[in-house]
């Protein structure tokens, strides 16, 4: 009782012991817990033990909205004149960053006869994007949908990272369920707390799915426990508390109720959807409703507006109304319609209400709208997501190369593609900068505008990019900054170095554990998100490449001090002109370069790190003198290779005074040069007036 307590929760706990359950709403070690007192009875530690609140008796087969739940649901729908209709479910499938979400919807659509036997699927089919697969992750939100015992069951495949919270914040408008897909080892993490939290607030039903349930060091019971934590920490309600538990091996397509005894297929997990998730609640004779949740653009058909239709029937051809709000409405035509079957946008002539579908025709159509009727239609709330923390600034190419691989260089090109990404995700804002040719990009992280700058590389743009700053607020006087949550999994033996380099960063350690029997601990900080900046990088170097890190936005607080984010400088090119294998022998020895014999460079781009701090001007370009004196012997040059940044490298590298040069083949470093301009101006102005006292004084 006093765990229940201490989680601000009336929960009275109660025990049952049912030799036919198969159901582990939550596992006798976290029962125990709570009793404070271990239960040493033969008879009862063979059965199964179930921890729920007392309001929730039934049978064996629970789910987390209960027949009680139900019959009170449906009296109030019934009081507000809705239904819900029993042949559709809506779901998302949300979790943390590589706890294997598309895997497993690789598996389900598979087993749902979604392809021939004899067609050849990629493996995470559903991450379409050639830089969804090039990272390993998922950034867009996508729609299928798949057909179980005569009911289609739309599924939304989610973003794991925690910089792409607003497209899982943008899709719960559209589902009245989620599978929380938690990872059978690590259990859950901070952005399995963010996707739990937002959908709790929309009062979703959740099905919890434990993934991986084959890996060896699997610890199911403590997953489950973990996670019931969670959810009464984020003040669930009591049947949400209740809620069903699938293990399952996407990579395998099994599931089952237990871990010890898992189907052959997915079956268990299929029938728990359509058991514990409800069908969607709609008004099927009011007035036309759609919000509009998603947008995805074709050459012939052009914008497609995706959302759920909450009331009312919507036909093709017909006439309707988009609202932003109450006084701000224009009219439209449907063209095109379009439902979602298997993988695939099928045409369609009428959608009810409850049916996710795309709709053609309204050129202007933006994320947030509603598609209402044309006479008596009213507009739906508007989708709010979370503001961004991390800001960087984007500018024209001001360096001498600028023209030669990209198509777009202007100030009025990269205006027009950073105002049209807003018109798709709303986590991001844009404003105009100080100068006509500069523009501020604010986003959730600093991936979230990283992935927007490789998308525009690739798009045949050219431009440049200053280094990240976190967003600061001041209340009441007060300075205030971001904080994340740090999560980092690290073996035991470089455990050290990596607290090390955290503490510098302003980060406090609130919790430590071992992960199962492979030697890794998890440490979790609380630190600002400028100690963040760059930290990646350090912490694999400081592990040797062995230490994964996982970040999610906690809250502002009191500024924490001063911070250092890299203690060397850079080595800077001397004068333009072409390496020679001369000029980097020599200059090798004062760090480590990024460039090779026979690249072009110019006066001001970054060619390496200084091995010291502060900032040193090379000649990578010095030829060897030609004389009419013969040598015995021509003398051999061993270079080191040059290291290769990436583009998220180059972000985390960059100091105040220094930029990202990004063109579609090549990305470079270099000097701010209207910062070395000032800096030059400012030097001169302290010579000419206090670094000379004698004149100082001769002039008074």
């Amino acid at each position: 009782m006093e765990m229940a307590v201490g989680f601000h929760r009336t929960l009275t706990p109660s025990f049952s012991v049912n030799p036919n359950s198969r159901r582990l709403s939550s596992s006798p070690i976290l029962a125990k817990r709570i009793l404070g007192q271990t239960l040493s009875s033969p008879a009862i530690t063979k059965l199964p033990l179930t921890f729920r609140p007392l309001t929730s008796v039934r049978s064996s087969i629970k789910c987390s909205v209960s027949e009680a739940t139900e019959t009170q649901l449906e009296i109030a729908d019934k009081k507000r004149q809705l239904m819900r209709r029993r042949d559709i479910r809506n779901i998302a499938i949300v979790a943390h960053v590589d706890h294997g979400k598309t895997t497993l919807v690789d598996a389900m659509l598979k087993q749902a006869k979604v392809f021939r036997a004899n067609q050849f699927v990629q493996e995470r089919i559903m991450d379409s994007n050639d830089l969804e697969r090039e990272r390993g992750i998922t950034i867009l939100s996508k729609n299928t949908s798949i057909t179980y015992k005569d009911t289609k069951i739309n599924i939304i495949d989610t973003p794991g990272h925690s910089d792409f919270g607003g497209e899982v914040e943008r899709v719960l408008n559209m589902v009245e369920g989620v599978l929380l897909v938690v990872d059978s080892v690590e259990g859950p993490m901070p952005q399995t707390r963010f996707v739990l939290k937002k959908a709790l607030e929309f009062g979703h039903a959740v099905v919890v799915v434990v993934n991986k349930i084959d890996r060896p060091s699997a610890r199911p019971d403590f997953v489950i426990n973990s996670t019931f934590e969670l959810f009464i920490e984020l003040n669930a309600t009591d049947e949400q508390c209740d809620f069903q538990v699938i293990y399952a091996s996407g990579i395998k397509g099994k599931a089952g109720l237990s871990p010890e005894n898992l189907a052959e297929d997915l079956g268990p997990l299929f029938e728990a959807i359509i058991r514990c998730i409800p069908g969607p609640r709609i008004d099927k004779d009011g007035a036309l409703q759609m919000l509009v949740t998603n947008i995805e653009y074709d050459e012939h058909k052009g914008r497609i507006a995706i959302g759920r239709l909450h009331a009312g029937v919507l036909q093709r051809g017909m006439d309707v109304r988009v609202c932003t709000s109450e006084d701000a409405c224009r009219y439209a035509r449907v063209s095109e319609l379009f439902v979602y079957e298997k993988f695939n946008r099928v045409p369609a002539e009428t959608v009810e209400a409850g049916d996710i579908c795309a709709v053609c025709g309204i050129d202007d159509i933006q994320i947030g709208e509603t598609i209402a009727d044309k006479i008596s239609g009213r507009p739906l709330p508007a989708i709010r997501v979370e503001e961004p923390t991390v800001r960087m600034a984007f500018s024209i190419n001001t360096s001498p190369f600028v023209g030669r691989e990209g198509k777009y260089v202007t100030s009025r090109n990269l205006r027009d593609r950073l105002y049209r990404e807003l018109e798709r995700n709303l986590a991001m804002k844009v404003e105009d900068g100080e100068t006509a040719d500069t523009f501020i990009v604010s986003g959730r992280g600093t991936l979230h505008i990283t992935i927007l700058i490789e998308n525009m590389r690739r798009e045949g743009y050219e431009f440049m990019v200053g280094p990240p700053k976190v967003i600061n607020k001041r209340v009441d006087d007060k300075l205030l900054e971001p904080f994340e949550i740090a999560t980092v999994e690290v073996p035991e033996v470089y455990m050290g170095p990596v607290v090390e380099l955290l503490g510098k960063r302003r980060g406090q350690m609130f919790d430590m554990q071992g992960l199962g029997a492979e030697g890794t601990t998890l440490l979790k900080y609380k630190i600002p998100t400028r100690g963040l900046l760059g930290l990646r990088n350090a912490i694999l170097t400081a592990s040797r490449g062995t230490a994964v890190l996982n970040t999610i936005f906690d809250s502002y607080g009191p500024w924490a001090g001063d911070i250092t984010t890299r203690d060397q400088g850079s080595l800077v090119a001397f004068e333009d002109g072409t390496t020679t294998s001369y000029a980097l022998s020599s200059s090798q020895e004062r760090g480590q370069l990024f460039v090779g014999p026979g690249s072009d460079v110019y006066k001001g781009q970054i060619v390496g790190i200084h091995q010291r701090p502060g900032d040193l001007s090379l000649n990578v370009c010095k030829k060897k003198a030609a004389t009419n004196i013969r040598s015995n012997k021509e003398q051999t040059v061993i270079l080191d290779t040059p290291l290769v940044y990436s583009l998220d490298d180059c972000i985390e590298y960059i100091q105040e005074d220094e930029m990202v040069e990004v063109t579609p083949s090549s990305i470079r470093m270099c000097k701010n040069p209207k910062l070395a301009k000032k800096t030059r101006i400012r030097h001169k102005k302290r010579e000419a007036t206090g670094s000379n006292p004698c004149r100082a004084t001769k002039d008074a």
